[in-house]
C-alpha cells in the first residue's frame, strides 16, 4: 500500500510538472524578450546622450528601423511618411523617371532590366550593369527606395548615372533625360512566312494575359509561339499565373511559402488552357526577373516547352505593404516563390534549355578566301546578291512581321525559330 500511495504521489508530481513546463517556458522566452527590448532600450538612450549630432528620440527610432528592416534583405524597407507618399504615386498615378527596374545583388546597386522604349533603354543601359553613382552621390549603401527616388524626378529634368558594366576597361557616364513612364507591356509579330506568332512581354502590368489571348486569336492556324520575356523584370502575380495558364492545362504553375499558413498558396492550371497544344519556345536572359521567372519555370518543370537565352536574375520574394501609422509603412518579405518541381527561384533564376548568348547570327559570307580559277563564278554570285539587295529593298516587310535583319541581328531569337521547325518536323 505505501509502494501504491508513493507511486501516486510521484504521479500527481509529474503531472504537476509537466502541466508547469511550458509556463516555465513562456516565462524563460518573456525574460529573454524583455532582455533584447533593455538592450534597444540602452542603446537608443546612449545614442541620444553621447552622439555628436543631436537627435530626438523620434529620429533615433526610425533610423533603428530603416536599418533593421535594410539588413532583412534586399526588398524589405521602412516607408516613412515621404517614401510612403512616393509609393503611392508610383502605383496609382504617372510619374517621371528613367524605365530602369533595379535590386540590390551582392551588395551592388545593380539594374535588373531597362523597360523598353523608356529614356534609360534608349541611352543604352543593359540589364547587369552596376550604378556607382547617381549625379554626384555614391550609391555604396544607399537603399532602392534612396536610389529610386533619386532618379525619379519632373519630366524634362537630366539625371546621372556612373555605370560599371562588366568587361568594359573603366566606369560609363550616361546623361539620361527624364520622361513619363508609359510602357506598351505586349507586342506581337508574324514570323516570316509562317503561322508562328512572336510575343514580346516586357512587363506583368494589368490584363497581361487578356492581351496575349487576344493577338495568338488572330492566328487561325497558329502553329508555334515564341514568348520573350527577356529583360522583363516582373510585375503582378497573378498576371504570371493567368499567362502559364494560356499554355498550361494540367500541372502545379507556382507556390508560395511563408511562416503564415494563410501565405501557402499553390496556383495550378485550369484544364481550359486555349494553346496547351501549341509548339512554345520561351526566350530568357538575366534581366528576366520574378514574374517572368515563375512563367519560364512554370514552363520548363512541365515540359510544356523549351527555354532559350541565359540564365535569369532569381528574384523569387513575395512582398506585401504594412502600415503601421497613417502615413508610414514596412514592405515587408512574407514568403517565396518557388516552382513546380519544388526549386526556388531566389538568388538562383532559371536556367534555359539551351543556353545562347546574345549577338548577331555569325555571317562568313563576306569572307573571300577563293582560287583564282572560280573568281568569275564568285564574282557572278557577288552579282546577283547585289541586284536581290536592290530588290529586297523594294519589297518592305510588313510592320506586323518581323524582318529577316532582325532575325539575323538576333541569335537568340534565330534559335528560338529554330527551334520550332525542329518541333513541327518531329
Amino acid at each position: 500500500m505505501k509502494k501504491i500511495k508513493l507511486n501516486t504521489i510521484f504521479c500527481l508530481f509529474l503531472v504537476f510538472f509537466v502541466a508547469l513546463i511550458p509556463a516555465v517556458a513562456q516565462e524563460v522566452q518573456e525574460e529573454s524578450r524583455l532582455e533584447a527590448y533593455n538592450k534597444l532600450r540602452k542603446v537608443i538612450g546612449t545614442i541620444e546622450k553621447y552622439y555628436v549630432d543631436e537627435l530626438t528620440l523620434n529620429e533615433i527610432v526610425n533610423k533603428a528601423i530603416d536599418g533593421l528592416l535594410t539588413n532583412l534583405d534586399a526588398h524589405s524597407a521602412y516607408l516613412d511618411e515621404k517614401k510612403f507618399e512616393e509609393l503611392k504615386i508610383q502605383t496609382d498615378g504617372e510619374f517621371g523617371g528613367i524605365g530602369i527596374t533595379i535590386s540590390l545583388k551582392e551588395g551592388s546597386l545593380t539594374i535588373i532590366a531597362p523597360i523598353e522604349g523608356t529614356p534609360g533603354d534608349k541611352a543604352g543601359l543593359k540589364s547587369g550593369d552596376i550604378i556607382l553613382k547617381i549625379n554626384d552621390e555614391s550609391t555604396l549603401n544607399m537603399s532602392i527606395d534612396d536610389a529610386v527616388n533619386r532618379m525619379r524626378g519632373k519630366p524634362k529634368t537630366k539625371v546621372q548615372l556612373t555605370i560599371v558594366r562588366k568587361n568594359s576597361p573603366e566606369p560609363l557616364v550616361f546623361d539620361i533625360v527624364r520622361d513619363n513612364i508609359k510602357v506598351e507591356s505586349v507586342y506581337a509579330k508574324r514570323v516570316e512566312d509562317t503561322n508562328y506568332a512572336y510575343i514580346r512581354v516586357t512587363s506583368f502590368d494589368k490584363k497581361v494575359s487578356q492581351r496575349v489571348e487576344d493577338e495568338l486569336k488572330k492566328y487561325p492556324k497558329l502553329e508555334g509561339v515564341i514568348l520573350d520575356l527577356r529583360n522583363n523584370p516582373g510585375g503582378l502575380l497573378n498576371q504570371a499565373v493567368e499567362l502559364s495558364d494560356l499554355f498550361l492545362d494540367k500541372g502545379v504553375i507556382v507556390s508560395q511559402k511563408g511562416r503564415m499558413k494563410d501565405e501557402n498558396i499553390v496556383y495550378e492550371a485550369k484544364k481550359s488552357a486555349p494553346f496547351a497544344k501549341i509548339p512554345l519556345v520561351v526566350l530568357v536572359n538575366n534581366g528576366s526577373a520574378s514574374a517572368s521567372e515563375i512563367v519560364a519555370g512554370a514552363i520548363q518543370d512541365n515540359k510544356r516547352g523549351v527555354i532559350i537565352g541565359e540564365t535569369t536574375f532569381g528574384k523569387g520574394s513575395v512582398q506585401v505593404i504594412l502600415p503601421t501609422e497613417k502615413k508610414e509603412a514596412l514592405r515587408l518579405t512574407i514568403a517565396r516563390y518557388y516552382l513546380p518541381s519544388g526549386r526556388t527561384i531566389q538568388a538562383v533564376g532559371v536556367k534555359p534549355d539551351i543556353e545562347v548568348l546574345p549577338g548577331s547570327v555569325p555571317n562568313n559570307e563576306k569572307a573571300f578566301n577563293i582560287k583564282e580559277a572560280d573568281l568569275q563564278k564568285h564574282l557572278a554570285s557577288e552579282l546577283e546578291k547585289v541586284e536581290s539587295k536592290k530588290t529586297t529593298k523594294d519589297s518592305k516587310t510588313p510592320a506586323n512581321t518581323l524582318s529577316q535583319e532582325q532575325i539575323m541581328n538576333d541569335i537568340q531569337l534565330k534559335s528560338a525559330i529554330d527551334v520550332l521547325k525542329i518541333i513541327k518536323i518531329i
